[in-house]
């Protein structure tokens, strides 16, 4: 059976550390403040601000959650998030998804400053992560790398298989790959024959949100298997991976809870610190 890649443990530990940096911000008169736009009552974006708000809390971050009804107006929207650009004391701003349909989320998203966007949503943040000169990194793909890196699993030269386009995961994981010269393809809903990508994969990651959709068939033997979805069947949380069959083909396999959920928080909070230190030059 492969090693487990330890999430939450690597989360952790990277928490003391990052407690540590704001620390010394704070000794120097730096509050970090991170503030998240939430539209309506989504359960599962509850949950998330929730986690989000604890590991703020312990590490030392103060973090605004700014509650909006479930029909706000683009136009309110767009004037909130005015206001958190043109405060000094904002260091970190973000719209937590989903939203609704009357909400334009590719406008708010490019109203959000550059230097206040923690989730690296903006157009030109989103440029300057494909040009290889960006100053923040989504958080998911952030957490990723930061497992991968600490159990030394090398990307340089290994053939990557990405499941999921999206601009959350998918899509930024596979330019931070690209920087660390990894060969790498993305598949989607629209790819036929996904096993016979997923056969060569080195280093397997699926974003799918899909239960069982990688199953031990579609993956070579010593593989590293990534899974980043989530679902809920009959209460219990799981991921895009058949793991109990899967795992004694990989070398390294992450679980689903506990492995790149956690990290995934802990990195929005690393996000928030980058983005602090820079607005005060430290």
């Amino acid at each position: 059976m492969g090693q487990i890649l330890d999430g939450k443990a690597l989360a952790d530990l990277r928490s003391i550390k990052l407690k540590e940096k704001v620390a010394i911000l704070k000794q120097n008169g730096i509050n970090p403040l991170f503030c998240v736009i939430n539209i309506g009552n989504d359960l599962s974006s509850k949950i998330y601000l929730r986690s989000k708000k604890k590991r703020a809390t312990e590490i030392g971050i103060k973090q605004n959650i700014y509650q909006l009804s479930e029909n706000v107006t683009q136009e309110n929207l767009l004037a909130l998030i005015d206001r958190l650009n043109l405060d000094d004391r904002v260091n970190g701003i973000m719209i937590q998804l989903p939203v609704p349909d009357q909400i334009n989320l590719n406008e708010a998203l490019a109203k959000i400053s550059p230097s206040k966007d923690v989730d690296c949503l903006t157009p030109a943040n989103i440029g300057r992560l494909w040009r290889g000169d960006h100053f923040v990194e989504p958080a998911t793909a952030h957490g990723i790398l930061a497992l991968l890196n600490y159990y030394r699993i090398e990307l340089r030269g290994k053939n990557v298989v990405i499941i999921g386009r999206s601009s959350i995961v998918g899509k930024p994981l596979a330019a931070l790959m690209l920087e660390q010269d990894a060969t790498v393809s993305i598949l989607h809903q629209k790819t036929k024959n996904l096993e016979q990508y997923t056969k060569r994969a080195d280093i397997l990651v699926s974003a799918a949100g899909q239960v069982n959709l990688v199953t031990a068939e579609m993956v070579k033997k010593g593989a590293v298997v990534i899974d980043v979805g989530i679902s809920q069947v009959n209460g219990k949380t799981v991921g895009d991976v058949d793991f109990d069959n899967v795992a004694p083909k990989t070398s390294f396999i992450t679980p689903v809870p506990g492995g790149i959920g956690p990290l995934t928080v802990e990195s929005l909070m690393e996000q928030v610190v980058r983005l602090t230190r820079r607005e005060n030059a430290r």
